[in-house]
């Protein structure tokens, strides 16, 4: 809350009586109980919420739940705000008052009423809307009262006016719906279809709403034939990607339009819809205008998609897909990148013309710097597949395709911290030479088939393995030991970057989970 915040950050004394005896922040609406104490209403109402029947000050039985709002004091803390104004105290704004039940009943009476004329009813839906908006408790006071069931009426209800429809869906999208709700929705074909019409509507904020309600029923709905019943719908698809599409189309109908595509894609048997209505095209065209949740579920829906011949078609044939699902790669969140990673892998796997983009976008690089990173186990699986799979498409002179592939001999003396990516080694200067007999680094490249082994020596007061090859191998031990158990734990330090911490005993052998290190001890 900026206004209670600032205050305390700037050493700003708040009087005490200004403070809520709950959370100690400034109170920005203050309510009085039944005890007589002040409180916010935000935690007040937390704390009632909870199970408490006592005042949190005087621990004394509240008799009434009621709260009064005590506008004095509230007057007096947006006074002392603007006098503090200089110091950075924002003035809190006056709060606006709960809706009564007993409001929320009549408005509700006179909106269901068929009797009544259609300006009033649509009066009363207007108010509704407006307290829904107002805030989380007045949308808890509406939704006591049995609201969806009269708006899930009023919208499908064919001998309304269109403008009563229209207004009900407004609001009934402003709650989550029961399972009851939706099945009762998605249970009868007619009422799909009027929403998938609603797609095309005129207008932009009734289209988005037939959406959200989509996303809705579609989310809260368990039965697989119902969902395939719903992603079956004619121009469904193509209602939510026009929504997409639309260069008007404002952040809520982004999110919403990409919400809804994604329920969509989840029914396996109507992806190819999605595609033949131009989601590969959309969802490239518009990745880039996605905030990070958003831009999540376009990446998982390219990955759906991605998974039929159909869309891995459609996407190879965008120019864009290919450099932009890379360059994607540990831009955006950890989630994105795993979704980016499987839809490159399936784009790979698929065609050859792909393979030969994803290089020469400097996929290589993505790669290696993912299966370093903290990503997840999967994104991490996925670059090693892929990495696998395009060893083929390397140019001959790169250096995915050489002996020594990002490996040069780097010489660590002892007693000296080094950083190789983001971990610290540290180099104990009691190691003999005498440890380290008969120990042998196995080492697996993964663009390679075929392993290698290093003998490991001492050499020039260094800890080093030498092989045949090309690069240099070291390995670390942990100083905190003690010398009677030097072999209890170790570090394996390759300089091709991919350095792992690895934990092994004498006698014993150890693999890691990426199945491309190997320590033993012979």
């Amino acid at each position: 809350m900026p206004g209670s915040l600032e205050p305390l950050d700037l050493s700003v004394q708040i009087p005490y009586h200004f403070r809520c005896p709950i959370s100690l922040e400034l109170m920005r609406d203050p309510v009085t109980v039944s005890t007589g104490q002040t409180y916010d209403r935000s935690s007040i109402e937390s704390w009632v919420a909870t199970g408490n029947t006592t005042c949190p000050v005087t621990r004394s039985p509240l008799t009434d739940f009621t709260l009064i709002p005590n506008h004095t004091l509230r007057r007096l803390i947006q006074d002392w705000c603007v006098a503090n104004r200089a110091l950075g105290v924002e003035r809190i704004p006056t709060p606006k008052q709960p809706a009564e039940p007993s409001l929320v009943r009549s408005l509700l009476n006179q909106a269901a009423s068929a009797s009544n004329p259609t300006h009033s009813r649509l009066s009363a839906l207007r108010r509704l809307r407006g307290l829904a908006r107002d805030s989380d408790k007045n949308r808890s006071v509406i939704s006591s009262h049995n609201v969806r069931e009269v708006l899930v009426n009023l919208v499908f209800s064919s001998s309304q006016s269109l403008d009563l429809s229209h207004e009900s869906l407004a609001i009934l999208v402003m709650f989550p719906l029961t399972e009851l709700d939706c099945v009762a929705i998605s249970s009868e074909p007619q009422r799909i279809s009027y929403l998938a019409d609603l797609l095309f509507h005129s207008s932009i904020e009734v289209r988005v709403n037939s959406a959200a309600l989509i996303e809705n029923v579609i989310a809260g709905t368990r039965s697989s034939d119902l969902r395939l019943q719903i992603s079956n719908t004619e121009i469904i698809f193509e209602g939510v990607i026009e929504i997409l599409k639309n260069p008007l189309s404002s952040p809520r109908a982004l999110k919403i339009g990409i919400k809804a595509l994604f329920s969509l894609c989840l029914v396996k048997q109507t992806r190819h819809k999605a595609v033949s209505a131009g989601a590969a095209e959309t969802l490239i065209d518009r990745l880039a205008d996605f905030d990070k949740c958003d831009a999540e579920r376009a990446l998982a829906t390219i990955e759906l998609l991605c998974r039929i011949q159909d869309g891995c078609a459609a996407f190879a044939a965008h120019a864009l897909t290919v450099p932009l699902l890379v360059k994607t790669i540990l831009k955006i969140s950890d989630r994105a990148t795993e979704y980016a990673a499987g839809a490159l892998l399936a784009l790979c796997s698929a065609s050859e013309q792909s393979q030969k983009e994803a290089v020469c976008a400097g996929i290589l690089t993505q790669l290696l710097l993912l299966v370093q990173s903290d990503c997840t186990d999967r994104a991490k699986r996925k670059a090693q597949m892929l990495l696998k799979l395009l060893r083929n498409a390397w140019p001959e002179d790169s250096v995915g395709n050489s002996d020594d592939f990002l490996c040069s001999e780097v010489r660590f003396p002892r007693n000296q911290i080094f950083a190789l990516g983001s971990r610290e080694l540290d180099w104990s200067p009691w190691i003999q030479g005498s440890h380290l007999e008969g120990l042998k680094f196995r080492y697996c490249n993964p663009l390679k088939p075929k392993c290698q082994s290093y003998n490991l020596g001492n050499h020039d007061d260094l800890l080093k393995a030498s092989y045949a090859g090309k690069g240099m191998v070291h390995l670390g031990f942990d100083p905190s030991l003690s010398e009677t158990a030097p072999f209890q734990r170790a570090t394996g330090i390759c300089t091709c970057k991919f350095c792992h911490v690895i934990n092994w005993k004498r006698g014993g052998q150890f693999k890691d989970a990426r199945d491309d290190l190997q320590l033993s001890v012979e």
